[in-house]
């Protein structure tokens, strides 16, 4: 940690030391074995167009599905997958289907911990928006009675499903859940979702989603909004046993007009990543984090950062589909800031790349572990400052990949793009 003179001290009274100040260690603390992040869900209202408008502009073919046709009487579910990165997008259906079949409103569900009434109600408050983050670990069940023992909020006691994963949920922050999936059996069959993702999913036909590839590998960091962060990093820290990976405060990034304070947690292997922001007060405009907080009634994930193997073909493909049903960026930055990119990045970006960086308005960040190639969706919903994506491409220093490269330089564009969107 930081000098304790240094230090910035949060609302809840958190001592937080800052970028420059903080000493990253790796104390390999997990109270159970986290592997990867497995799968991020988004409840909405409409599964269906919902999957396909992202499946179209982010080059993800929905793979799996589980709905009236497979059986499903309770909610629709499809499966987005492209690299590691897996997305599920999730409606319910009214209870009076199940009823008619005299079956009970969940005895058909493919995902065992969803429910009517809280799937409507957070759509209702949230709008579109992340509600589970989904980890997979060794095993599901120790890591919920783990994660209960240490303080965490049950949200979903372990089920087992078919008898070849098992599921469990608690609370991570606002209405947000933390799942736990694991596998009994290794083995596994890539055609088959119920054994790859879970049971009672079915694989989509070809013919039925576009055979879609913008080179989107995986999801490297999912980050939060919370009210108090001294609360939600305490409180995640005690029951996953993760450790502290980066820090920033208001002074790092923040100016007169706005600022937050910035805590980024990790497992052991660093391969799952927890960023949590907080606003800051006092400050001439309210603090963009504040907006969120108050467009989405309360903390929720604000964004996720997904990796490209090459980061300039998935832009251009996103790019040629922004105006037809796909996403928008944000405004290119002023032709004075790719006048030195040469000087700082000439070594590892070739003349024709630094071009691109400028014609598709990629942001560049390097550090002593390497160098980072980024740039911003416009929020993909109606809700201010949410749900918008991250896209990054790694090149590591001597490493054939990297996980969590969050500098300083990354994440003041970060903060600076969310001030020019934050009106309030």
């Amino acid at each position: 940690m930081g000098k304790e003179n240094e230090t910035s001290e949060t609302p809840g009274g958190f001592k937080l030391a800052g970028f420059s100040s903080f000493v990253r260690s790796n104390p390999r603390s997990d109270r159970f074995k986290v592997n990867r992040f497995h799968h991020i869900e988004f409840w909405c209202t409409d599964a269906t167009n919902t999957a396909r408008r992202f499946s179209w502009g982010l080059g993800m073919p929905i793979v799996a599905k589980s709905d009236l046709s497979t059986g499903n009487a309770t909610h629709a579910s499809y499966l987005l997958r492209s690299g590691d990165l897996n997305f599920l997008f999730t409606a319910p259906y009214s209870p009076s289907i199940a009823s008619m079949d005299n079956l009970s409103h969940t005895a058909t569900a493919s995902i065992p911990t969803f429910n009517h009434e809280t799937s409507r109600g957070f759509s209702a408050k949230h709008g579109l928006a992340v509600r589970a983050i989904a980890i997979e670990v060794d095993d599901a069940e120790l890591a919920f009675t783990t994660s209960v023992a240490h303080g965490a909020k049950p949200s979903a006691s372990p089920v087992l499903l078919d008898n070849r994963a098992v599921v469990a949920e608690v609370h991570l922050y606002g209405d947000v859940v933390l799942r736990y999936v694991s596998y009994g059996n290794s083995e596994s069959d890539d055609s088959d979702p119920g054994s790859w993702f879970l049971p009672k999913f079915e694989a989509v036909e070809a013919a039925s989603s576009f055979p879609l590839d913008y080179g989107i590998r995986r999801l490297d960091h999912a980050v939060g909004n919370v009210p108090e962060l001294a609360q939600a990093v305490n409180y995640v820290k005690e029951f996953t046993g993760f450790h502290e990976f980066a820090e920033f405060t208001a002074e790092d990034v923040g100016t007169s007009e706005s600022g937050l304070n910035s805590v980024v947690l990790a497992n052991n292997e660093e391969t799952v990543l927890f960023p949590m922001n907080e606003p800051v007060f006092g400050t001439k405009r309210k603090s963009q984090i504040q907006t969120y907080l108050e467009h989405n009634e309360g903390a929720g994930l604000q964004h996720l950062a997904l990796v490209s193997e090459d980061i300039f073909r998935t832009l251009r493909e996103m790019r040629k589909r922004s105006a037809v049903g796909g996403f928008e960026f944000m405004p290119l930055p002023p032709p004075t800031y790719y006048k030195n990119l040469k000087s700082r990045a000439g070594d590892v970006l070739s003349d024709e790349q630094i071009k691109e960086c400028e014609e598709l308005g990629i942001l560049v960040d390097r550090d002593d572990q390497g160098t980072l190639l980024q740039i911003f969706t416009k929020p993909v919903g109606d809700r201010y400052l949410q749900n918008f994506f991250d896209f990054i491409e790694l090149y590591s220093l001597g490493l054939e990949f990297m996980y969590g490269f969050i500098g300083l330089d990354s994440f003041e564009s970060i903060y600076h793009y969310l001030i020019s969107l934050n009106k309030f």
